[in-house]
């Protein structure tokens, strides 16, 4: 565990829940998913988050996924946990996290209810008080922060960073200029690579991406064009990789989470299709789709050393 008061930069890491047919989790294709990452290069893992299927995990397996993925990264990189829902289950998770040495926590929103700015502050200074851990918290749904209220937050110094799901940029302006680098500014927009030229200028120095679990080389020279101004190849890649797959990621609800999956196994992750409800797998037109427009992206962009769909 890190006592670094500091979100994470880069390209962050968030590995899935890989679950076998017969629904139980398969712990040996986390561990590879996770070593897969760290392999790669990514700057941190965010474990049993929005990809990792929080909302369908037992206690059991959100306990094993996180005891996994800090001894797998053995402080190599950071590690930060989801916690949220309920208060009192996200309070555990909290307390669990630090128990088992993870660095920090991205605090998703609460069950359901959309309450009050008053409440959403309260929920969000009980959970970050509650340990020492670095928290990050998650702008999205039914857990939106006006500037006064993120502002109240300040004054905890567990409190690092804010990602943003929402997408407004006028709030985002009025976020990074008026806090500037008391905190640390996390694009996480579906699919970020989409609207991440958009983050930059605003001084977001990263982003998590879901294809980094099956192209992370892919993804890794996306960011370094954008942070180089390469704008020709910043382009190509939006034409040929990004946009396509974003394209059928937009076909389904859920294919945020089951795409990741399909795009693991068709360069040969182990970690196979199997979703919960409500999520579904990604339809035979839609992973042929995709599995096409990765053959392409490897033979246009091929990764040195390695002979996935080769």
């Amino acid at each position: 565990m890190s006592s670094v008061r500091k979100a994470p930069t880069g390209i962050l890491g968030f590995p899935v829940a890989p679950f076998r047919t017969d629904g139980n989790l398969d712990e040996a294709a986390l561990v590879k998913n996770i070593q897969f990452l760290l392999d790669e290069g990514l700057e941190s893992i965010f474990i049993a988050c929005g990809s990792g299927e929080f909302h369908s995990l037992t206690k059991q397996e959100y306990e094993l996924m996180v005891e996994i993925a800090v001894s797998v990264t053995a402080g190599k990189v950071p590690v930060y946990t989801g916690v949220g829902g309920n208060l009192t289950q996200a309070l555990e998770y909290a307390r669990f996290s630090e128990e088992k040495g993870a660095d920090g926590y991205l605090i998703l929103p609460p069950y359901l209810i959309e309450g009050e700015q008053e409440g959403l502050v309260s929920y969000l200074k009980t959970i970050i008080e509650s340990t020492s851990l670095n928290a990050i918290v998650y702008q999205r749904d039914n857990a939106i922060l006006t500037l006064p209220s993120l502002q109240q937050l300040l004054a905890l110094p567990q409190l690092v960073g804010l990602k943003d799901g929402h997408g407004n940029m006028e709030m985002n302006v009025q976020f990074t200029q008026t806090i500037g680098e008391r905190l640390g500014w996390l694009n996480g927009m579906p699919m970020a690579e989409v609207t991440m030229p958009a983050y930059v200028s605003l001084g977001f120095n990263s982003y998590s991406s879901a294809i980094s679990n099956y192209i992370p080389h892919i993804s890794r020279m996306f960011y370094d064009a954008l942070l180089s101004n390469n704008k020709e190849l910043v382009r190509e890649l939006y034409q040929h990789v990004i946009l396509p797959i974003n394209d059928i990621r937009k076909q389904k609800k859920g294919y945020a989470v089951s795409l990741i999956k399909a795009g693991m196994e068709i360069v040969g992750l182990p970690v196979g299709s199997t979703v919960r409800s409500p999520i579904i797998p990604v339809e035979k037109e839609h992973y042929q789709q995709l599995e096409s427009i990765l053959i392409a992206a490897f033979n246009r962009y091929p990764k040195v050393g390695q002979g996935v769909l080769s």
